[in-house]
């Protein structure tokens, strides 16, 4: 079996929509339907939370992050360049051994993830 999809729940596609937008469309996804991106594997699906839900929290119970793999480091530096040139905030790259990653935040906090493994 194989992942199909992936359903992310924000505290508003006014303000998420733009963000994921760019991000996946970096990452390889086209949108396909209002709020769902594919990218010929997996479906990313973008929903409008329910307003008396707690915001996200890194440690809480629930997804932590999602992660995407990069080819190389110029592809990462691709995504995180994208990232900056359309006005959002850019962490800097974590290196362990040879991996090197990026740990973007969506407009909730929601962390995405790009990993080259060297």
């Amino acid at each position: 079996m194989k992942l199909d999809h992936i359903v992310l729940l924000v505290r508003s596609l006014h303000d998420s929509f733009p963000w994921y937008s760019a991000l996946l469309g970096m990452l390889g996804f086209e949108k396909t339907r209002d709020h769902v991106w594919y990218n010929g594997d997996v479906a990313i699906d973008l929903k409008q939370a329910e307003a008396r839900t707690p915001n996200y929290e890194r440690y809480a119970p629930g997804l932590n992050h999602v992660a995407f793999t990069a080819p190389g480091e110029d592809a990462l530096d691709l995504v995180r360049d994208g990232m900056a040139a359309a006005g959002f905030e850019v962490a800097d790259k974590q290196r362990s051994g040879s991996e090197i990653a990026t740990f973007f935040k969506d407009p909730d906090g929601m962390r995405v993830e790009v990993t080259f493994y060297g």
